[in-house]
């Protein structure tokens, strides 16, 4: 999922490239799900012809200041992803297309063609991205709701230390509040939380003044880090937690086991022999673990009841069969069969997310 570091390597490849070229020409994908609040054609009219003055983000979302308004902006959602044609790829190396890709992709929501030849487009494979047209982004939402940006606008260490002691979330939930800080996801909050060596589910109100300054530190260190190499993680450190969460497989990072819990409503990878519960949240987990057991041995008897049960069915099921067959035998029984299951509703694109028509390069 996009986060922080890959936005950002986005809008610097767009800074870099697109600003001070002309838009001659753009094609919009006909998909009400991930172009929001405007329709393709209006979308596509606002930006023919405009100039690119800038590239701007703030958090996960990002926008296109042009020579007039309306301005496109882009929230990345889980798959959005910003693609270049006609860069070097030893530069924008996540940005670039390869001669040999499609292009544009048939995952393109918008497709761009400047005044120098240079294409980009933005794509969404699971189409919770969203395109908007907005006349002041950072003055309406979801922009205008957001926290101070993890990169443009750290917090001071006071103020981050004082603000932690006014809350009684769990740490982890509160790190993935957009409206507390913004830029920081999934991934990067296990991370800062692993390197402060903070358990995900510790009150934030409850950690020590030197909890807060590592944890304000790892997240400085761990995004700046990851900008500075255009988010490409082949280039974060060797001993960095990223490289093992994935997919929830059993593993470790510099020896020691990580385990997988949910915090904040999102897998949560943490490594429990740096990571440690401190004071009452160390009491309620014990609690919590014991009531789970609990549950766990009740599950397993009525687990095995309810087999038993089934064995008893299934043989009953099966002297039924017997009977049946003889009838059939002596002629006694008629079975009528149903028709074919019809197909038709899962065919129907009426009947999905939003029927989708693909972009198609638009021509001289």
């Amino acid at each position: 999922m996009p986060e922080l570091p890959e936005v950002e390597a986005a809008r610097r490849a767009l800074q870099s490239i697109c600003v001070g070229r002309r838009i001659r020409r753009c094609a919009v994908a006909r998909d009400s799900v991930v172009i929001s609040g405007v329709s393709p054609l209006r979308l596509e009219s606002a930006l023919s012809g405009r100039s690119i003055l800038e590239a701007r983000r703030k958090g996960k979302n990002l926008w296109l200041r042009l020579d007039q308004p309306p301005f496109p902006s882009f929230q990345f959602g889980m798959a959005g992803a910003i693609y270049i044609k006609g860069i070097p790829v030893t530069n924008y190396k996540r940005s670039a297309v390869q001669q040999t890709d499609e292009w544009p992709s048939k995952y393109s929501k918008l497709f761009v063609q400047l005044d120098d030849g240079i294409e980009f487009s933005f794509t969404d494979k699971r189409r919770f991205a969203r395109i908007c047209l907005l006349d002041d982004p950072e003055s309406m939402p979801p922009i205008s709701e957001l926290g101070p940006d993890a990169l443009f606008e750290p917090m001071q260490l006071n103020n981050f230390i004082d603000s932690l002691s006014k809350k009684k979330t769990g740490i982890k939930a509160l790190l993935l509040d957009q409206c507390f800080i913004s830029g920081i996801g999934n991934w990067i909050a296990d991370e800062v939380l692993y390197q402060a060596r903070i358990h995900p589910l510790q009150t934030a109100a409850n950690l020590s003044k030197e909890s807060c300054k590592l944890l304000h530190q790892s997240i400085n260190e761990v995004i700046k880090h990851a900008v500075e190499v255009d988010a490409d993680s082949s280039r974060f450190p060797s001993d960095w937690l990223f490289h093992v969460r994935w997919g929830k497989k059993p593993g470790d990072v510099n020896g020691e086991k990580i385990e997988f819990i949910t915090a904040g409503g999102r897998t949560t990878a943490y490594v429990p022999e740096l990571q440690k519960l401190m004071g009452t949240e160390l009491n309620m987990n014990s609690t919590l673990k014991h009531k789970r057991a609990s549950r766990s041995h009740t599950k397993s008897d009525n687990s095995l009841a309810e087999t038993k049960k089934k064995k008893s069915k299934d043989i009953q099921k099966g002297e039924n069969s017997v009977n049946v067959a003889k009838k059939l035998e002596k002629g006694k029984t008629k079975i009528v069969q149903n028709g074919d299951f019809n197909g038709d509703f899962i065919n129907d694109p009426s009947k999905k997310r939003g029927a989708v028509e693909r972009i198609t390069r638009p021509t001289n």
